[in-house]
């Protein structure tokens, strides 16, 4: 049976920070994974970045753009950041995506590379479990300009400065003042990043189903403010009232150096990011593994 994908996309995890030894084992992964779909009868491309910083040869070449344009599905080697990055990029387009995970399993990189091909191999003859994951649109304006913008899968991030203290946010849900906040910071997060720095700072987990955000405050001065769940329809703002070297993060991945009077809004992006899961795969069988639930019980 032919692969129901003709031409798919490799996309590896390729920092500059890595070891020439862990450039060694991406490249080597990568190059397992492209054989494997060419025995399945895929034509394979590969991220022009991925391809570059890898050293890999032989392989048309193709920028993010054109992956988007031309491929019917991406797969990505590597763990949830590299994920991200991609997700982001090919959200506009519709193209599914499949993580290959080569470490610890991801929240979202979810097959292990030890046995991907026997994984793989039902999903690329359409066996598999389709997965729609929101993001958010977010922009800093200034003086009523806009001066950055930036989409989130997991989420958007105002934060302190290193070296200062506490921050003061005016927070409006919708046109409605909520509150003046005095915190280390505010996450926004999506269900998919509610299992990010959001759980970290004491934010609940939203099944990816739930059309909803979290927002979080990071360390606030008022034990009384907590998280509060909100709809993902919500027109969220977040002004820097007070505080010296405030930035926004996007993901963890992009980053805006804010000012006072600076003005953060996210709203929902009209694309979401399409994940392929293999058949039987379960949001919480993920959480059970992530997070050690069970640890030292049999399952009944």
């Amino acid at each position: 049976m032919k692969s129901k994908f003709k031409l798919v996309a490799l996309i590896g995890k390729y920092q500059t920070f890595f070891s020439n030894a862990s450039v060694a084992s991406s490249r080597e992964a990568l190059e397992a994974v492209a054989r494997f779909l060419h025995a399945q009868g895929c034509e394979v491309v590969l991220e022009e970045d991925s391809a570059r910083n890898m050293g890999l040869v032989g392989y048309t070449q193709l920028t993010a753009q054109q992956i988007g344009e031309q491929c019917d599905l991406g797969l990505v080697v590597g763990g949830d950041g590299t994920m991200l990055g991609i997700g982001r990029q090919m959200a506009s387009y519709g193209v599914p995506l499949i993580g290959i995970n080569q470490g610890r399993l991801g929240f979202i990189t979810d097959v292990p590379y030890q046995n991907f091909a026997q994984t793989l191999e039902p999903m690329l003859h359409g066996d598999y479990v389709e997965d729609h994951r929101s993001l958010m649109n977010a922009r800093v304006l200034r003086d009523g300009n806009c001066v950055y913008t930036a989409m989130a899968m997991n989420d958007v991030v105002v934060n302190r400065g290193a070296a200062s203290g506490m921050v003061e946010l005016r927070v409006e849900v919708d046109g409605h003042f909520v509150a003046n906040q005095r915190a280390d910071g505010l996450i926004i997060a999506t269900p998919t990043g509610s299992t990010a720095y959001s759980l970290s700072s004491g934010g609940p987990l939203l099944h990816p189903s739930i059309p909803g955000w979290v927002m979080v405050p990071i360390a606030p001065h008022t034990l009384s403010n907590r998280p509060i769940v909100l709809s993902n329809s919500s027109h969220i703002a977040i002004e820097i009232v007070a505080g010296r070297d405030a930035s926004a993060s996007f993901d963890m991945q992009s980053l805006a150096s804010l000012l006072h009077g600076d003005r953060i809004e996210v709203v929902r992006s009209e694309h979401h990011v399409r994940f392929l899961h293999p058949r039987g795969w379960s949001y919480f069988d993920t959480l059970r593994e992530k997070l050690h639930w069970n640890e030292g019980v049999s399952p009944s």
